[in-house]
């Protein structure tokens, strides 16, 4: 729906590489990024098997923040999956500038907002942006994440097209969870949120869909 085949895809945050195996198997064309060497590695051995020889799919060590390797305008569709604060540390606290690292909602906002602006600039006008992210809890209440990140996204410049449910099954942490649920009376969070941006063309006039564009 979002691209076509020989289009150019980028997953910034691509951890095991789902995003570039799912681009050979369609035909597209693919750039994966990931701050954790380990994620990266992870990437190039799931893409070692043939399928749609003309495409090319890529994996590099990288911030989602600073995509300078990726020419303006050069991309039709990112897909991408970040963390959820430090709710789980991908690289186990290793790496600075990893965003699971961030346990401050303030500076992770912050955070998602640069690699907002990198997206933004590196997408054709047009093109989207598809976003999959939860939210959270702190002291027994809810955090609203996936919101104070879908705010961020408008402020940068993408206009929301759609917002997607998907419930979650079988998740690992559910037992725990149920757990701490009984003993302080909250419920579980069982979906999450697939935001899809798109960015605007030049000179498009906003004013029509301006409550989808936060402006």
């Amino acid at each position: 729906m979002y691209s076509e085949a020989g289009q150019w895809v980028l997953d910034p945050m691509v951890g095991g590489g789902t995003t570039l195996v799912e681009a050979r198997l369609l035909g597209r064309n693919a750039i994966g990024v990931d701050i954790n060497p380990a994620a990266v590695e992870l990437a190039e051995k799931a893409l070692r098997f043939k399928h749609h020889p003309a495409t090319q799919q890529t994996v590099r060590a990288g911030d989602a923040r600073d995509l300078s390797f990726v020419a303006d305008g050069s991309i039709d569709l990112v897909v991408t999956h970040p963390p959820y604060m430090n709710i789980i540390r991908y690289s186990e606290g290793r790496i600075a500038e990893d965003l699971s690292n961030i346990g401050s909602l303030p500076r992770f906002c912050d955070a998602m907002e640069q690699v907002a602006g990198e997206l933004l600039r590196v997408l054709r006008p047009d093109g989207h942006c598809a976003i999959l992210i939860g939210d959270t809890r702190r002291g027994r209440h809810f955090v609203p994440l996936a919101f104070n990140v879908l705010r961020r996204f408008l402020a940068a410049g993408f206009v929301l097209k759609e917002d997607i449910i998907k419930v979650q099954h079988n998740c690992r942490q559910t037992r725990r969870w149920q757990w701490k649920a009984r003993r302080d009376r909250f419920y579980l969070i069982m979906h999450e949120h697939l935001f899809i941006f798109r960015k605007p063309r030049p000179g498009e006039d906003l004013g029509p869909i301006r409550y989808s564009a936060g402006i």
